[in-house]
Parts: C-alpha cells; sequence; structure tokens
C-alpha cells in the first residue's frame, strides 16, 4: 500500500506462453496498466514502480497505491457573453434560459465570468469522480490491448483474442476482488498453483500476498528476475560441484526462465564417445534444442557435463534421477545425429561442395548462391588490398566460404553455418588463415556480436555484405517499415562496425559500384548510391547509440559520406567541438553567413582583394582566417578534425565583430563582392570537417 491507498493486482493464467517474449510481455502489461490507470485519474504519476510478474503459465501487474475512487473535480462549462444573455430590462434571453437548461439548472444559479464585453455566463459544478470498480476494466482492456504481441490468437467460441488462451484472470484492489470479464474470462481471486506440484485453485485473499502465496502454497516462483536468479546460482552451484564452470549465456537464461515455474537443476553427463565430434555442435545440441547449459573447464575446454533445469522437484532421490537419465537419453539421441553429420560430410570434401550451391536460389533476380559465391569472390579479390589480405588466401576462402550450407550439419543445425565451414575446411588440410576467414565472414551475426579479427576475415564479411546490399537493392526488395527479410539493416550495420570499430578507411561508393555492377552495369551508379544511402542511415542509428546527436550527425553528413571510419572521425570531432565555450556563436554566426551567401547567390566567393578591406574589423577577420587556414592544412592531412574546429573556433571574436562593424552589403559593388568572398572563406574554413552552421540552435 502507498500514500493510504491500496495495491492493484491483476494476473492472467495462461496455457504455455512463448519463453523468449516472456520478460518484455511482463513488463509491458505493467507499464501499460500503470499508464491507463494514470490516465484514468486512479494513480498519481509519483507513485511507486510497479511490479511484473511473468512465468510459463502467467502474467501479472502489481500497481501500489491505487485509489478506490478518482478525486472529484471542478468543472466550467462557458456559455453566452452576457450581452446576449440578457436583455435591455435585464430579463434572461433565450440563450440564457437554453444554455441554463442544458446545464439542469436554473438562469440565476449561473455565474459571470470574464471583463466588459468579454463577460459571458458559466456554470461552475463540481463532478464526482468514478468508482475503480467502473474504471478498472476499462485500464485493463486498454493495456492488453497496447501489448505488443504480432500475433494473436483465439480459442473456443468466444471472440478473445491474446498471444496464448486465457484461462483465468485475477483482479485485486487490496482485498477487494474486482468483477470484469477480461479476455472471455471472468475475473475473481483464485489463481491456480504449478501444474504438478500444486495443480489446484489457490484463493489471493490481499494483492500484497500474491508472490509469496503463489510461492508458498502453489510452488511458482512468479517472479522473473527472482526466478532467473535461482536458476543462475543453482546451475553455478553444481558447476562447482564439478569444479567447472557453466556456459551460462544470457539470452538462454532468459530462455530457461519462461520455460520453469519452480527450477530444479540437475548435472548431467555426456557419453565419452561423442566428445570427438566438433565442440560447436555439441554446445548446438545442448544450448539450442535441450536447453542446457555445457560445462567447461578452467582452460576454456568443454567438458563431457552439463546442466539441466528441470520444472519438478523430487524429494526422493530417484525421482530427480530418473529426469537425469531422461536427458541424458534424448540428448543422446541428439548427439547421435550430430556424430554422424561429422562423420558423413567429412565423406565428400568442402572444395567438391561448392557446385551444389548452384542448385539453391539465393533470389530469384539474383540467381543462386554459387552465382553470388562467385560474385564474392571477384570482389573479395579486389578489396583484398585495402584491408591488407593476401588475395590467395582471400580467393580460397571466398570459394569454400558458402560450401558448408550444402553439409547435413548446418542443414540440421543453422547456426553453424561458417563455424562448421571452418571445421571442414580445417579436416581438409585447407589453409588454415582461408579456414578462418570461412568462419569469420558471418562475423557480426548480431548487434553485439565479435568482428573479423583477421584481414582476410574482414574482406570476405564486406564483400559479402555489399554484394548482399547492392543485390536485394537492385532487385527492388528495400526493407519497409519493420519488414527486412533479407536483413539489409543488420548487413548495413555489420560493414559499418567492421570499417569504424576494426579501423579501416574505406572509401565506400566506388566499391559498391562495382559491387552493383556485377548485377547490373547499366543501373550499377544508381543501385549504389541508393545503398549508400541507406548505410549512411543505420550510421545515424549507430551514432545515435553511442551517444551523438542527429544535429551532429546531420552536420557531418552534409561535407562527408562515403568513407564511414572519416565520418565517425567527423562525427567525433563536431561532439568535442559542441562542447567548446565558442561553438554556439560560431555556429550561429555561420548559419548567418549561409543565408548571406545564399540570397546574395554566391557559391564561391573567389580571391579576397586585401586592397579592398577598408574597415578594422575585415582586415582582421583576413588576417585571422590567413593564420588558422595555415595551420589547418596540417590538421587535415593527418584528420585531426578535432583540432580543426578547435582553431576554427578561435574565428568567432573576429566574426562577430566583422558583422557588428562592417555592412556586407555595401553599395560599392567592388566592396560587397569582397566581402562576400570574405564570408565564403571563413564558410569554406568552418566547413572543413562539418557544417557547423546545422549546430545553432533555432
Amino acid at each position: 500500500m502507498t500514500g493510504g491507498h491500496p495495491t492493484l493486482l491483476l494476473e492472467l493464467g495462461t496455457e504455455e506462453l512463448p519463453p523468449r517474449a516472456l520478460p518484455q510481455l511482463g513488463r509491458d502489461l505493467a507499464a501499460n496498466l500503470c499508464e491507463a490507470l494514470r490516465e484514468a485519474r486512479l494513480l498519481d504519476a509519483d507513485d511507486a514502480a510497479p511490479q511484473w510478474f511473468a512465468a510459463p503459465r502467467r502474467l501479472a501487474a502489481l500497481v501500489p497505491g491505487v485509489r478506490a475512487r478518482q478525486e472529484s473535480r471542478a468543472t466550467e462549462r462557458r456559455g453566452p457573453l452576457l450581452s446576449a444573455a440578457f436583455d435591455q430590462d435585464g430579463k434572461p434571453t433565450a440563450a440564457a434560459a437554453g444554455f441554463a437548461r442544458s446545464c439542469g439548472v436554473a438562469v440565476d444559479a449561473l455565474a459571470a465570468a470574464g471583463e466588459g464585453e468579454a463577460a459571458r455566463l458559466v456554470h461552475r459544478a463540481t463532478r464526482p469522480g468514478e468508482d475503480i470498480a467502473a474504471l478498472a476494466p476499462q485500464c485493463v482492456a486498454k493495456a492488453l490491448r497496447a501489448l505488443p504481441v504480432p500475433k494473436r490468437m483465439r480459442w473456443g467460441e468466444g471472440e478473445a483474442e491474446f498471444v496464448r488462451p486465457v484461462h483465468w484472470a485475477v483482479l485485486l484492489h487490496g482485498a477487494a476482488v474486482i468483477p470484469a470479464r477480461i479476455l472471455s474470462v471472468q475475473s475473481g481471486g483464485t489463481t491456480r498453483g504449478h501444474r504438478v506440484h500444486a495443480n489446484r485453485a489457490i484463493t489471493i485473499k490481499h494483492a500484497d500476498d500474491y508472490a509469496e502465496v503463489l510461492l508458498t502454497e502453489g510452488k511458482v516462483i512468479a517472479d522473473f528476475a527472482a526466478r532467473k536468479n535461482r536458476i543462475a546460482e543453482q546451475v553455478r552451484a553444481i558447476a562447482k560441484k564439478e569444479n567447472a564452470a557453466a556456459q551460462l549465456d544470457e539470452d538462454l537464461l532468459d530462455e530457461v526462465t519462461g520455460l520453469v515455474e519452480w527450477p530444479q537443476a540437475a548435472a548431467g553427463a555426456i557419453d565419452a564417445e561423442f566428445m570427438s565430434v566438433p565442440e560447436e555442435a555439441l554446445v548446438c545440441s545442448m544450448r539450442d534444442h535441450q536447453k542446457y547449459f555445457p560445462l567447461r573447464a578452467a582452460d576454456g575446454k568443454l567438458l563431457p557435463r552439463f546442466v539441466l533445469v528441470s520444472n519438478i522437484e523430487s524429494a526422493a532421490p530417484a525421482g530427480m534421477e530418473n529426469v537425469r537419465r531422461g536427458n541424458e537419453r534424448v540428448l543422446r539421441a541428439r548427439l547421435a545425429d550430430a556424430r554422424f553429420f561429422w562423420d558423413s560430410d567429412r565423406k565428400t570434401k568442402l572444395a567438391d561442395r561448392a557446385a551444389q550451391l548452384s542448385g539453391i536460389v539465393f533470389h530469384q533476380k539474383l540467381g543462386t548462391i554459387a552465382d553470388k559465391s562467385r560474385r564474392i569472390s571477384n570482389l573479395a579479390r579486389a578489396l583484398a588490398p585495402a584491408f591488407g589480405a593476401d588475395k590467395k588466401t582471400v580467393a580460397r576462402a571466398a570459394q569454400l566460404a558458402k560450401a558448408d550450407l550444402v553439409t547435413a550439419m548446418v542443414g540440421e543445425f543453422p547456426s553453424l553455418q561458417g563455424v562448421m565451414g571452418r571445421r571442414y575446411a580445417l579436416a581438409d588440410s585447407e589453409p588454415q588463415a582461408a579456414a578462418e576467414a570461412i568462419a569469420e565472414h558471418y562475423l557480426p551475426r548480431f548487434a553485439g556480436d565479435h568482428l573479423p579479427q583477421s584481414a582476410a576475415g574482414e574482406t570476405l564479411a564486406v564483400a559479402d555484405r555489399l554484394d548482399t546490399l547492392c543485390g536485394i537493392f537492385f532487385a527492388g526488395d528495400t526493407p519497409s517499415g519493420d519488414k527486412d527479410p533479407y536483413s539489409l539493416r543488420r548487413a548495413a550495420l555489420g560493414v559499418l562496425r567492421i570499417l569504424i570499430e576494426n579501423g579501416r578507411g574505406l572509401d565506400l561508393l566506388p566499391w559498391l559500384e562495382r559491387a552493383a555492377a556485377q548485377h547490373n552495369k547499366t543501373a550499377a551508379k544508381k543501385t549504389a548510391r541508393q545503398v549508400l544511402d541507406f548505410i549512411l542511415e543505420r550510421l545515424r542509428a549507430y551514432g545515435a547509440a553511442h551517444g551523438f546527436a542527429a544535429a551532429e550527425f546531420l552536420a557531418v553528413r552534409a561535407v562527408a559520406a562515403p568513407n564511414p571510419l572519416d565520418f565517425y572521425r567527423r562525427l567525433q570531432a563536431v561532439a568535442r567541438f559542441r562542447k567548446l565555450p565558442a561553438a554556439q556563436n560560431l555556429a550561429a554566426a555561420n548559419k548567418r553567413i549561409a543565408n548571406i551567401l545564399q540570397q546574395a547567390k554566391v557559391k564561391t566567393g573567389g580571391a579576397v582583394d586585401k586592397k579592398l578591406l577598408r574597415e578594422d574589423a575585415e582586415k582582421n577577420l583576413f588576417a585571422a582566417l590567413g593564420k588558422i587556414n595555415q595551420a589547418t592544412k596540417k590538421d587535415f592531412t593527418a584528420a585531426r578534425y578535432a583540432e580543426a574546429l578547435a582553431r576554427a573556433a578561435e574565428l568567432q571574436a573576429p566574426v562577430d565583430a566583422f558583422f557588428d562593424r562592417v555592412m556586407v552589403m555595401a553599395d560599392d559593388a567592388a566592396l560587397r563582392k569582397n566581402r562576400l568572398a570574405l564570408l565564403a572563406e571563413v564558410r569554406a574554413l568552418c566547413n572543413g570537417v562539418a557544417d557547423i552552421s546545422r549546430l545553432a540552435a533555432g
């Protein structure tokens, strides 16, 4: 209870919810319910934060400090002007009488507001607040509608739609049940416990008791974070007993938390015969298929042990032993498949599999995977010198990069593409560098993933993505809205991350044109420009994720584009420049200069004639400009953009003095032209790194 007001509890009991979506559904349900309650004036904006719960068979939210009734509020309804409400004798007109009647009062119960000719009749009243019993069901319905559920389903004969069928609903305000029809289910104060250990109705007597009652009576840890912590603690404790370290992937931990209500961890063993299978396949079988946590030795080597998390507790040792054996039996079948795939795949060399790629269509308009491999190979060989990569290594890696797509192992475990290509290449005695490049050319696979570390891997990764981007743009299947079936946004971000974070200065435009020309020479320039714009939009998002403002991005975008690393360095320099005391004034002056030059239709100012400088202010500006120009030339040559902008900031005082004391648009045409030329030089210097006029406020 907060501020004297009880807690509101909403619980939806469902069939098993999608485990990966569970945390987001729980968070959003609580946030949406809070927002709806605030809009209904049942909850103050500064009240305590809600608590969300999410388990396989339930979503719940606890919102503290919810009023039982809205506060009464004063209302004022405006009526006709006094001049129209009363006649010359002071008697109410039809307008006044009609307004009073619509308000349900007599004319003499109305008040006057305003002064003079603006005075008018008003009706003031106090509107009583509505009860929570009437408002809470509406708030719940609004919160549920706003949940991010991409596909809703129906069940039974009702019209209700949700992510999974709903079997019960709890809606409590403190100890009071609020009757409501929620997703075709009548609300009450009764929940249900664990499907095995407490499969019965459990009464929640008070909203604040929700989590504790489920824990003690229902064998359910409803709090997602608490359940996740318990799983992690149990897994670590078992790993410690095994003198090992558990591979606690965060995504897997979240998924397992979404699968169990009463977690019980246990250790399992892998038959020694399977340890000859590449560990990536073993881990994939355990993690992706069975949701087990692999165990590793202190040196990182995979051990023939794992940790499973069951949803069933057994007091008898034999019970958990049966659970362990059952899981080992299921995993054994999975690993037997993996071993069979590994053995059978190696009977055919990876190089011989490349021919089979001609039977896999990459895109209807772009040919097969074999066609794509040839394009990647051509582009990668040309790109190799830019990355300092060995051409022979790149050529061989490009030839083999996609060959593992036709192996049985990758067919069963698609996430191992590239990883198994490396394994099979090494098994075939291919060069180590080429094998590493095969695995690395898929990196980064997702946001925050590792980047290629070898020059050959970088080359191949960039070539692959540039070919995909240009090909799909040429085919006309560009992303729209949230639809991006070919993951072009991820491909563009991958290119940016490789070039920026690995420090590779590459002018993209000519390489995009080269990649596009392999699809269609006629449309190459147009396609390349479209793809470049698309990549730069991802650079805007990349910059925002690293703390750069939109104005900073636009300032750099106005003068730089094709080289992402150079672009990013300019972005860093602009961000530093904005912190300087002179930055805002100089940006505003630069914006003023841009407007003057635009109105005067001056594109390039020409040379400044020193003899035509009359005023001290313009002479001082010219002198300062010459001095700074000399210094910044070296800065630009060395890409010291921050230093160049810091020098440009020194122009603030002479520029301000120039505008205070010099008439730019002088009557004398020669003077006017010379002063415009001087301003054009100032703008050219300031815009050497970025268009700083874009940083001006307002």
